[in-house]
Order: structure tokens, then sequence, then C-alpha cells
């Protein structure tokens, strides 16, 4: 049997990635989390700019790795760290749009469900229906962290879009009470049913209606989100 390389979007070889992923979107944003979170950090990949590292956060071997935008490009990255690194827990931290007039800049919110009416599921598994879960268990204990913490989280369904830019008369109102929108999770959920894994994602609120955050504050600030995606990967 010929020695395992990587794939097309990783150069990790097998045994460098730890069982617990956290996955920002940005990879500045994996590097920051890298940095300032973990010990005894190593990079494991930087093909296409797509930056991963594995340290230890307490004393217990985290990964933390880049999945960019939209969900093809998190069901690549995804895939492949299921399916070829045996990565058991995906925990997606990523900014989204607050939906609720509640919500504030730097709130956090974790997904109950994804919404999106984005064909992948159904072209890659056979999977109908426009509703994505993840997995129960760790989705429950990201809220029982963050409780811990002394955290307010907003918990519910979340939209997965397929678009950043649209043309607003094509614009129809979704089926679901939605409480964010972003474009990752519905993919990530889909990955982790098929391939029997374990996937939850976390967002921070980076932009509502007439208030939006910085490009590095989309890197950095969102510490609360980390924080608890960290606190609950040592104990998986």
């Amino acid at each position: 049997m010929s020695e395992f390389n990587g794939t097309p979007h990783n150069s990790a070889k097998v045994g460098e990635i730890a069982k617990t992923v956290i996955m920002p979107g940005d990879p500045l944003r994996a590097k920051f989390i890298a940095e300032n979170f973990l010990e005894d950090v190593k990079e494991f990949n930087h093909v296409r700019g797509m930056l991963g590292f594995t340290g230890t956060y307490k004393g217990v071997p985290v990964s933390v790795m880049g999945h960019g935008m939209g969900i093809p490009s998190i069901g690549i990255y995804s895939y492949e760290l299921y399916n070829f690194y045996g990565v058991e827990n995906i925990i997606r931290v990523g900014s989204c749009g607050g939906m609720l007039p509640e919500m504030d800049l730097y709130d956090v919110v974790l997904a109950d469900s994804a919404y999106s009416p984005s064909s992948f599921a159904k072209v890659a598994f056979g999977y109908d229906g426009d509703l994505m879960y993840p997995s129960k268990e760790l989705t429950d204990k990201l809220a029982e962290t963050a409780e811990k913490q002394g955290r307010h989280i907003f918990r519910g369904i979340v939209y997965s879009s397929d678009c950043f830019y649209s043309d607003p008369s094509l614009q129809r109102t979704p089926p679901y009470d939605l409480i964010a929108v972003e474009m990752e999770s519905f993919g990530l959920f889909a990955n982790a049913k098929y391939l029997g894994k374990n996937a939850a994602c976390l967002l921070t609120i980076s932009d509502k209606e007439g208030a939006e955050t910085t490009p590095e504050e989309r890197q950095t600030a969102f510490k609360a989100m980390m924080e608890i995606a960290l606190d609950t990967a040592v104990t998986l």
C-alpha cells in the first residue's frame, strides 16, 4: 500500500491532526487562535493559504484550520478531515449576520439546524430536504460550556446562504424562523451525517442592520466564541 501524502488541498500526514478540529472560515483567524490559545503549535498545512495548526489546549491536543467561504469550500475541507485524517469532531466558529432585533454585535449564536436552498446535500449524498442538523450531543456540550462560562447564547435555525450578493427582487421569505445568516453550516452538517461524524457550529454576530465589524475585528475579536469552542473541545 502506498504511503499517504496528503490531498490536493491538505499536505498534512496522518497523525498530525487532532481528533477535534476548530474551523473558522478565515485562515488568518485560525492562525490567531493557534498563536493565542494553543501551546506547542505546529503548522500542518498551508496549501492554497488554508492554514492549519495542531497544538495543545489545557494539555489536550486540538487542531485549528480554516475552511474558506461557502458550502463548496467547507464541503471539501471538512470531508477530507473526516474521511482521510480520522477527525471525529469539527466545531465551526464563524461570523454571521444577526436577524433578531434584540441581537447585538459580538453576541454568540449556536446552530440547532441549518436551512439552505442549496443543492449540495442532494447532489453529494442524495439527501432531500432543506434542513441539516448538527450533532446533538456536541451542540448541547457547547451550550453547557457557555453556561458554565456565564455567557449568553442564542440558539435556533441559521440560514446557510449560497450568495453573499444577490438581486433583491429575487429574494424569497424562508419557510422557517431564522436567527442568523452565514454560508457554510449546511454543508458541514451534511458531510458529518454522511460520514457518521460529529459537527457543530458557533457563530459571532459580525453585522446587523445599521452596524458591522471590521475585517480585523472578525479575525481577532471573537474571543468568547473561541473560548467556548476550545473549552468544549478538551472534553471530547
